[in-house]
């Protein structure tokens, strides 16, 4: 099991410099999600000082960008990072797709299938194993002259993972993809009773086997000897739960575990603007589900505990925040991110 960061919008200089700590450190690898910056020339700088990382997408937002376009720059960078680089790719909601990007939204899921698929079609094309043909229900790609084909290398097999929360998504994942993005708000009950279900049923649909798809899985990990010491985690990560729990689309994942009716108390606090009611709506008992609360030597073991033999890869979602807040916690990271990886 890998262990990595999750990073968000940086300088290059700043990423550069946080990658060849992590690497210092003996973390895995950094995702970068893709949020008011592109991720691209963050990871490029990031790749080019930590030659032993590996970076990913987590998410690049698929629908707004031609399938051309991310098989080009995906292609780009793992020849560049020698095969260090995975895209992982989203699908965002409605509202960010029409009225951020002025992009078209159909059906996400159908629309997802067939981006992955003209995505890999136009890695085959690059690779020349055959010639760019692809005719789907939103995509066609049927042109790529010799000048326009991209240089072939030595990191060929570029790898595609998207994110999934629902069962037409995780379908779709299991049928096309490297890998899964989990959600960060998450149960383990989640990801055996409807994740794996439904990633298994889209692999056995394409001929696959469920252990060819990785599982990428951000945590809400909270780790200090002390409740002084993991109190701002503590809070920021029921902030973010009470956040990501007050989407409608989101709210069997407290009814699943008997906490019926939570969501809706949220979208009222957020509706109100009241932001410490959301937080103090995630109750402790939410928390041993969500969140992941432990002294920093019994971290590593918590992490094994709950993700060894499900996840390929954990993602730590608070830790950048608390290592530009405390920087001498990154040692502390680092013990944990040896730990899990041994």
């Amino acid at each position: 099991m890998q262990f990595d960061l999750m990073s968000g919008a940086s300088t290059w200089v700043k990423a550069a410099e946080q990658a060849r700590a992590l690497e210092a450190a003996g973390f895995s690898g950094m995702l970068f999600t893709e949020a008011g910056q592109t991720p691209w020339m963050t990871i490029a700088s990031a790749a080019m000082a930590a030659p032993k990382l590996e970076f990913s997408t987590g998410i690049a937002v698929a629908l707004p960008r031609s399938p051309m376009i991310s098989a080009q720059i995906a292609w780009e960078l793992a020849q560049n990072t020698q095969g260090r680089f995975r895209l992982g790719l989203g699908s965002q909601v409605q509202a960010h797709i029409e009225r951020r990007y002025g992009a078209v939204w159909d059906k996400p899921a159908p629309q997802m299938r067939d981006y992955v698929a003209a995505f890999k079609a136009c890695i085959r094309a690059f690779r020349g194993e055959e010639k760019l043909q692809h005719e789907g229900p939103y995509y066609n790609l049927s042109l790529l002259p010799a000048q326009w084909s991209p240089p072939r290398h030595d990191h060929e097999d570029v790898k595609v993972d998207i994110s999934a929360v629902g069962p037409h998504m995780c379908r779709v994942a299991g049928e096309l993809c490297d890998g899964v993005h989990v959600h960060p708000m998450h149960s383990m009950t989640y990801i055996r009773n409807r994740l794996l279900p439904a990633v298994q049923a889209g692999a056995h649909k394409a001929g696959r086997n469920l252990a060819e798809i990785d599982l990428i899985v951000p945590v809400f990990a909270v780790p200090g000897d002390t409740a002084e010491e993991r109190a701002a985690m503590l809070q920021r990560a029921k902030t973010q739960i009470a956040f990501y729990g007050s989407t409608p689309n989101y709210a069997f994942q407290f009814d699943d575990l008997g906490f019926v009716g939570t969501t809706p108390k949220l979208r009222e606090l957020m509706r109100a603007g009241d932001f410490g009611g959301l937080a103090d709506t995630i109750t402790d008992e939410m928390l041993e589900h969500f969140a992941l609360v432990a002294r920093w030597d019994d971290m590593a073991d918590a992490l094994k505990t709950r993700y060894e033999g499900v996840a390929a890869r954990v993602v730590m979602y608070l830790a950048a925040e608390d290592i530009a807040r405390n920087p001498g916690n990154l040692p502390r990271w680092g013990e944990v991110a040896r730990a899990v990886t041994a």
